[in-house]
């Protein structure tokens, strides 16, 4: 059997375990402004301005 080397799934080098999945801090950093700037996206239906304006008033009284 042979084991496939897992890899970075932004540069595609070989995965280091210390920033696992990542090789290295500036994939990691990549990785988290791909989120931030919208990049990716968790698939589901458009929120409507209701539902996040609900959402907000009720993080604000917890």
């Amino acid at each position: 059997m042979t084991a496939t080397k897992k890899t970075c799934p932004i540069c595609k080098k070989p995965r280091i375990e210390e920033h696992a999945p990542f090789c290295s801090q500036r994939c990691r950093d990549r990785d988290l402004a791909h989120w931030f700037g919208d990049s990716y996206a968790v698939p589901g239906r458009p929120a409507a301005p209701e539902e996040i304006a609900s959402e907000v008033i009720r993080g604000e009284e917890d």
